[in-house]
């Protein structure tokens, strides 16, 4: 029976993600086919979902990015902006030629209805192309992240930015002609669908409303602007929220000098005690290292592996942490300090900090006593903090050693020298190679030294014979001072220094706010000697990394936006109000991801990078429609006063939101598939996603009541200087005007 075996959290994450891809596909569809109310005509953006998939593989697979867990996720975060593009110009084509027939009775001809179809994509296509652009751009933080963070989430990025850039070409090229092809027909107007008239009826006062008392809606966003940041101010942080891996790892530490005997007598007992919880497969545990020089492990480092049942076989109410809380009272020894971790995370942590817990301190300084003593202080510190778990700081300096001190004038005497007496010592008690055995292309070294009843103490030790040049035998304590005494257990160099480690396993994951707490403690209750000092490290380690890199990339991503939003509608005002929502985007997320506990970490700030790209292209969405509303009036000289660019906003954010509200009840379900998984895996992907959805429905409400709002005082400032005029590039795209219907 395998000790440890990681197939199945591999085989298992990968099949949650699969799952949930295609949970979200059937979703998105159906939400586009209720919307919509014309088979044909969601077919064109349901077909167009899998073939960006489809396209999006051919560079994945040449880049070398393999499916898992982030790659798959990478998808997962993006489904529902991959039919955006195409719901929008779906949906605008069918407007306009639905308009066309219901404003003359007679039929629409073939030439017609193409060119109908053909300006209904010119009009859209090019700021669509460029919202999607701007999803693209909004994630380059993401590919700009190093080290472990860095490695981590470049397969989601590239897998998701792959996706969008391939709808993004799809929607400008496949989905006109899909549309010229299936959108045909006697097509019912969207006066006649329910769902529109519904959300047309809540919307039309609201924006009314809002748009007759601006002031006081512009000061309502804005209070409720500054009452929710704070909130990010009350959340955890952590480096990444933690996998569960189907399996947990055990590993306490012991004080130096424990004896080989008594150490497999604690993990015995141990791996008995494990064994009984319900929940445990099976239990597998090792004591000091194996016969490797990579493996630096002493006897007083326990190491077990716990392979854990399907969580559909635990006991109701049981979840991991009460698991973990559980094994850890069972296994109370006296000397032990227990450790909690999962195989693949403590791997990891060791790999890049050589600290075994997620957080740990590094204690640097000028010799190994001073360097223990300020650990321990630290340790006794620390360990009344309510969020702390055990804590253990290493006795580096109290490690055993037995001195064989040659007494050279004595040894003169018999004739002999201090090497004669070394190799006497290297041989009786340490054992010498006297020959090989061989079987086949086996070899084995025959080792001889003295039976261990001649050399288990010290005064045995002093009765080992040496030999003399004149044949007789004397016992080395004639000819030597042999003692115990303490020196380092292990000597460790970093940065140039000496360093001891300081292990702690919090019972929270919110190391962040422990830090600044311990730090706090530390420094109210000791000074640090000159020439001493200490770091943190583990996975807190990465997270400030993490954090000063994205302070460095995200305003440079965000002036890169403003850029695009400007040479999409070559307004510096109009981009500003277009970045505006992701702040808002950012209050909607950080409310949800405090309603739901989640710590701020790297997978919650991607899920922000990704949310403020989709919150970019719905305020793109509604400006678009705006600005047709307002040309189209203009055009036929109906703007002339204040009240008349109110009624143009109104048409086009009110009579244009069933396209709008598509886009985000599109997002919004793809990810709901996430947010309610949990299988192995998901652990990951509900902090990404968790900001999106909530922000999403912040920024909505933004985009649908300040974006209108903004959109006429810049109007009607430009109709009182005069500048207010229509665009020469909308010449000849809209249709003759049709009778507006009453709102």
């Amino acid at each position: 029976m395998a000790g440890y075996d990681r197939s199945g959290l591999i085989n298992d994450s990968i099949a949650t993600l699969q799952r949930d891809l295609l949970e979200e596909a059937i979703i998105v569809s159906l939400v586009i086919i209720v919307f919509l109310f014309h088979f044909r005509s969601a077919l064109i953006a349901i077909v167009a979902l899998p073939i960006a998939v489809l396209v999006s593989f051919l560079p994945i697979y040449f880049l070398g990015v393999t499916s898992n867990i982030m790659s798959l996720g990478g998808i997962a975060l993006a489904v529902g902006v991959l039919v955006d593009a195409a719901i929008v110009m779906v949906e605008n084509g069918y407007r306009h030629l639905s308009e066309r027939q219901a404003s003359d009775p007679t039929s629409v001809s073939e030439p017609e209805r193409r060119e109908i179809l053909i300006n209904a994509a010119k009009q859209v296509g090019p700021a669509l192309f460029f919202s999607l652009l701007i999803v693209v751009v909004s994630f380059l933080p993401v590919f700009l992240l190093e080290a472990q963070e860095g490695r981590m989430f470049r397969p989601l990025a590239w897998t998701k930015t792959l996706a969008v850039g391939s709808s993004s070409i799809i929607a400008i090229t496949l989905v006109p002609v899909l549309m010229v092809m299936l959108i045909r027909g006697r097509l019912k107007p969207e006066s006649a669908n329910p769902i529109s008239r519904f959300t047309q009826a809540i919307y039309l006062p609201v924006l009314r409303l809002c748009l007759r008392y601006r002031k006081l809606t512009i000061a309502v966003n804005l209070l409720f602007l500054l009452v929710t940041l704070p909130v990010a101010f009350k959340l955890g942080s952590q480096f990444m929220p933690p996998l569960y891996e189907g399996s947990a790892l055990y590993m306490p530490t012991a004080l130096p000098g424990i004896a080989i005997e008594q150490a497999k007598s604690l993990l015995q007992k141990q791996d008995a005690i494990l064994r009984t919880i319900p929940e445990v497969e099976s239990v597998f545990g090792t004591v000091g290292r194996s016969d490797s020089a990579t493996d630096n492990a002493p006897l007083d480092m326990y190491d077990t592996t716990l392979m854990l049942k399907p969580r559909k076989q635990w006991r109701p109410g049981m979840t991991y942490t009460k698991l973990i809380r559980e094994m850890d009272e069972k296994v109370q020894f006296a000397g032990l300090a227990n450790t909690w971790t999962s195989p693949v995370e403590n791997r990891l942590d060791m790999e890049l900090t050589g600290i075994k817990t997620p957080l740990g301190l590094k204690v640097q300084g000028a010799n190994v006593d001073g360097i223990e003593q300020l650990a321990s202080k630290m340790q006794s510190v620390l360990s009344s903090m309510p969020q702390v778990r055990s804590i253990f700081a290493e006795r580096i300096s109290q490690g055993f050693y037995v001195n064989v001190e040659v007494n050279r004038s004595e040894a003169a005497r018999y004739g002999l020298s201090v090497a004669d007496v070394q190799t006497a010592v290297s041989s009786g008690i340490g054992g010498q190679n006297i020959a090989e055995n061989i079987e086949g292309r086996e070899r084995y070294p025959i080792n001889v030294r003295y039976s261990q009843d001649f050399r288990d103490s010290v005064d045995r030790m002093r009765s080992v014979l040496v030999a003399t040049p004149s044949g007789a035998q004397i016992p080395l304590g004639q000819v030597a001072q042999v003692s115990f005494s303490h020196g380092p257990a292990m000597i460790r160099d970093e940065d140039g220094q000496l360093t001891g480690y300081v292990y702690i396993d919090l019972k929270g994951t919110n190391y962040g706010g422990f830090v600044e707490e311990a730090n706090r403690r530390l420094q109210k209750e000791f000074s640090i000697p000159a020439s001493y000092g200490y770091k943190w490290s583990g996975e807190y380690e990465f997270e400030l990394r993490a954090k000063e890199r994205l302070k460095l990339i995200l305003p440079i991503v965000f002036f890169i936006i403003f850029l695009l939003l400007y040479m999409v509608f070559h307004s510096a005002a109009e981009a500003v109000v277009l970045i505006v929502p992701t702040i808002y985007a950012m209050t909607g997320g950080l409310l949800l991801q405090w309603l739901l506990g989640y710590n701020s970490s790297v997978a919650v700030w991607v899920g922000y990078i990704a949310l403020f790209g989709i919150a970019v292209e719905t305020g793109v969405v509604m400006v678009v429609y705006l600005h047709e509303s307002l040309e189209r009036r203009l055009q036929h000289g109906e703007i002339h006063t204040d009240a008349d660019i109110e009624e143009a906003v109104i048409e086009g954010a009110v009579k244009r939101l069933r396209p709008k509200l598509m886009t985000v009840i599109a997002v919004l379900a793809s990810l709901a598939p996430i947010l309610w998984e949990s299988g192995i895996g998901s652990d990951v992907m509900k902090p990404i996603a968790a900001p999106i959805v909530g922000g999403m429905i912040t920024s909505t409400i933004h985009v649908l009541i300040l974006v209108p709002v903004f959109f006429v005082m810049m109007k009607e400032r430009s109709l009182r200087k005069g500048t207010l005029h229509a665009s020469a590039q909308t010449e000849g795209i809209f249709p003759p005007k049709a009778q507006p219907q009453p709102l």
